[in-house]
């Protein structure tokens, strides 16, 4: 009880310093999303306009070639199902009184007082998914999560805590969005991501927002001795402000981490993306790749490396088009080393689209649009692989229409 109450009072001292400054978003001009709506037995029931806005997020109503699923609409869970004997999933509400030792992984990694938005997301005991892949278990197929915005000015608060132990491997593919007509709220998102030993965990998340809504997840992942993740995130669509900043914790001897990143700045957007891992462990590897495109928004895109153990290798590619005068790309690579024997490096290009790329492929017979069209792809193209053919049709319209507007 005594943690409990120190926890809150610091999230309390929180949201008061963060009133007396100021801060970003004022969290009082939005009201906490519903905590009860409908239960969805399948999501194939879903109206027509739902189901196309979980599909452009890699959500497949269908379920045929997802393990589980799991819906969250505002702050109430919609639909909870799992398919594969070997995986877990539920609410995280659900499992915390399932398994007492879960105590031990919540709000271990991200503080309660990081800012404000991880304090109100605790004090709203906030609710989310619970997702553990057992010792030696391998899910033939992905799980699938959605977190959804359901109202107009309403707060979604959300805590999910992912564990992949030993020797296991988990795919999840998660998607954040709004339901049509949805143009402004908030997006908490509190995740705690645990990979044991020779675990691995590939997480996939898009988003697709509305033009003002903002977005504020917290992600901290901490890896075993052995222990892999790699994230993939997509960002291609209109949307207010988001900052992002996930912390991988290479713990353990040998873990590797991998983060890929393609976003898109439109006109109106402010975006500050990037990732953090901190070698503590010696013979540890990471990789952070950032592809990102401002047609007119703002972007930042961030990437650091801490060396603090010996053997460390760590390599930052930081890469941004400009498409308008009216954008601004800034990339930020850091790089720290606490001891030698290490090895970090880093590229960071930010530019426009050379003239003799367009040229070179127009005289090969391809229009401008389309010779810009495909360099932007290329540009995009990080190696994200397993996207439902749904959504990989979306983001080849978008990126058509951004070639288009580009000329």
């Amino acid at each position: 009880m005594q943690a409990g109450t120190d926890l809150k009072d610091r999230a309390e001292k929180a949201i008061t310093k963060s009133a007396m400054y100021g801060e970003d978003f004022d969290l009082n001009e939005f009201e906490i999303g519903t905590r009860d709506v409908p239960l969805t037995e399948d999501l194939e029931d879903l109206d027509t306009d739902f189901k196309q806005t979980l599909l452009n997020v890699g959500i497949l109503p269908d379920e045929k070639e997802r393990s589980g699923s799991f819906l969250m609409l505002d702050n109430a869970v919609s639909h909870s199902a799992m398919k594969d004997p070997d995986v877990e999933l539920m609410s995280l509400h659900e499992a915390m009184e399932k398994h007492d030792w879960l105590e031990d992984y919540s709000w271990k990694l991200v503080s309660v007082d990081a800012d404000k938005y991880t304090a109100k997301s605790y004090l709203e005991n906030a609710n989310g998914y619970f997702i553990r892949a057992p010792a030696g278990k391998k899910s033939s197929m992905p799980v699938q999560t959605c977190l959804v915005m359901g109202h107009k000015d309403a707060t979604q608060t959300v805590h999910n805590i992912l564990i992949v132990e030993e020797d296991a491997q988990l795919d999840v593919i998660t998607g954040c969005t709004a339901k049509k007509g949805v143009e402004r709220a908030m997006h908490l998102g509190i995740s705690e991501i645990y990979v044991k030993k020779g675990g691995v965990l590939n997480f996939t998340m898009i988003h697709n927002w509305a033009e003002d809504i903002g977005v504020r997840p917290r992600t901290a992942i901490h890896l075993e001795e052995g222990a892999t993740f790699v994230n993939n995130y997509i960002l291609l669509k209109p949307v207010r402000s988001i900052q992002s900043y996930p912390t991988a914790i290479l713990a353990g001897e040998g873990a590797f981490a991998r983060f890929h990143t393609i976003a898109v700045a439109h006109p109106g957007s402010e975006l500050d993306l990037g990732s953090r891992v901190l070698f503590n462990a010696p013979n540890t590897k990471a990789e952070l790749v950032s592809r990102t495109i401002t047609t007119g928004g703002k972007i930042t895109a961030r990437g650091e490396m801490v060396a603090n153990a010996l053997h460390s290798k760590g390599h930052l590619e930081c890469h941004g088009l400009v498409l308008s005068n009216k954008g601004t790309q800034r990339a930020i690579p850091i790089l720290e080393a606490n001891v030698d024997d290490v090895e970090l490096s880093h590229e960071a290009a930010v530019g426009r689209i050379a003239k003799d790329q367009v040229e070179y492929l127009m005289a090969r017979g391809l229009s401008e649009e389309d010779s810009v069209g495909m360099i932007v792809r290329g540009f995009l193209d990080v190696g994200i692989t397993g996207l439902p053919e749904e959504l990989a049709e979306d983001i080849d319209k978008t990126i058509a229409q951004i070639g288009k507007d580009a000329i």
